[in-house]
């Protein structure tokens, strides 16, 4: 293989990665219905795929299949933990307890760092009582729900997460002080 092929691989690559990025980036925000990033994303992803796939098409030779193959797989990898570290989204969550004590302390411990929170009792397993509470938040502080339960000595909690499109009213999503 001659250098100025090398160098096309590798730019196909770089490239398919790139676009593979901007593609999982572009599915997550439609996914969570945030659209005005996703016009831009779109085209500069056509534009690019475009031109990548007239040049997989041109060339003679597997290699470039499976630059372009391994490209798209690492850039959707990429692609995905840079959704996790942005954390996009609304969660609903629904925490169950056994002690009515641990669920008063958790449910208070929220309000205090300015969460909405309801609590419920609820019936589990064989009608057993139980405790809910329920707590919307962000999902990039997630991270503060688990802090506040393992400051309140709640180890393996039942949770149920739900994925919300949007909240109205007087519900507060953020952690309106600092831990």
């Amino acid at each position: 293989m001659t250098q100025h092929i090398i160098l096309a691989i590798a730019s196909l690559f770089l490239v398919t990665v790139f676009a593979n990025i901007l593609a999982t980036l572009k599915s997550i925000l439609l996914a969570k219905k945030i659209m005005n990033p996703v016009y831009l994303l779109v085209f500069v992803d056509a534009v690019i795929f475009a031109t990548v796939i007239s040049k997989v098409a041109s060339s003679e030779g597997l290699q470039f299949v499976i630059a372009y193959a391994l490209g798209r797989t690492l850039g959707v990898f990429i692609g995905g933990k840079i959704e996790e570290r942005l954390a996009l989204g609304i969660l609903e969550v629904d925490i169950f307890f056994n002690n009515k004590n641990k669920m008063i302390e958790v449910a208070e411990k929220l309000r205090e760092v300015g969460y909405t929170v309801n609590n419920f009792l609820a019936r589990g397993n064989n009608g057993n009582r139980r405790y809910k509470v329920e707590v919307v938040i962000r999902r990039k502080e997630f991270k503060i729900l688990h802090n506040i339960m393992d400051e309140c000595g709640v180890v393996n909690p039942t949770l149920k997460i739900k994925n919300l499109n949007k909240v109205e009213g007087k519900i507060t999503t953020a952690s309106t002080k600092a831990l």
